[in-house]
C-alpha cells in the first residue's frame, strides 16, 4: 500500500493478452476466410479481385475496378435503398457551367434589404439638403442668413460707436493738453 491519503488506481487492472490466444484468433480467421472462399461469401471477393489484378494486370484491371465501382454504387447498405425518403430542408448543391451562367444576372445590383434601401435614401437625402442649404434655398438656411445680416449690422453699428468714441477721447486729449500748455503759457 502506498503511504499517504491519496492513491493511483490506475496501474492496477491492467491484463495482457497471451501470444497464444493472438495466435488461435489469427488462425479462426484465416479458417473463417478459406470457408467464405470456399463457399462464396462477400468479403473475400474483394480478396479475390486482388489476387487477379496481381496475376494479369495489363489485360482487365480497368475492367475490373470500374465493375467493382457500378456494384458498390448500386448496392447501398441497410434498407435505405428500400425506402426512397426526401428531406425537403435538404438542399443539395447543383453544379453550373461556366457556359450557361447568366450574366445578365451578374450585371444586375445586387438586392438591398429594407435598412440598407433606407440607409442609402436617408444619405441622398441628407446631402440633397446640404446642397440646398449651401444656396440658401431652404428655410433654416434663410433664417440662418437673416441672423448673420443682423449680427453684421449690429458689429458694424459697434465698430462705428467705437471709432466715434475713441476720436472724443483723443479729442478730449488734446483739448486737455492744449488747456494745459495755455496755462503754463508755453505756447
Amino acid at each position: 500500500m502506498p503511504r499517504g491519503k491519496y492513491t493511483n488506481h490506475k496501474g492496477r487492472n491492467r491484463k495482457f493478452t497471451n501470444p497464444e490466444e493472438l495466435e488461435e484468433e489469427r488462425r479462426k480467421e484465416e479458417q473463417k476466410k478459406r470457408w467464405r472462399q470456399q463457399h462464396g461469401g462477400d468479403s473475400s471477393s474483394d480478396e479475390s479481385e486482388g489476387d487477379k489484378k496481381s496475376n494479369d494486370e495489363e489485360s482487365g484491371s480497368e475492367e475490373e475496378e470500374s465493375s467493382s465501382d457500378e456494384d458498390n454504387a448500386g448496392k447501398a447498405k441497410g434498407v435505405s435503398n428500400l425506402i426512397e425518403i426526401e428531406n425537403p430542408n435538404r438542399v443539395q448543391k447543383k453544379l453550373k457551367k461556366v457556359t450557361k451562367l447568366d450574366t445578365a444576372d451578374l450585371a444586375e445590383k445586387p438586392q438591398l434589404s429594407r435598412r440598407e434601401r433606407e440607409e442609402i435614401e436617408k444619405q441622398k437625402a441628407q446631402a440633397h439638403y446640404q446642397k440646398l442649404h449651401a444656396e440658401g434655398k431652404t428655410d433654416q438656411a434663410r433664417a440662418d442668413l437673416a441672423r448673420l445680416a443682423i449680427i453684421r449690422q449690429q458689429r458694424e453699428d459697434a465698430k462705428k460707436r467705437r471709432e466715434v468714441e475713441q476720436k472724443e477721447r483723443e479729442d478730449a486729449a488734446k483739448a486737455k493738453t492744449a488747456a494745459t500748455q495755455k496755462a503754463l503759457g508755453k505756447k
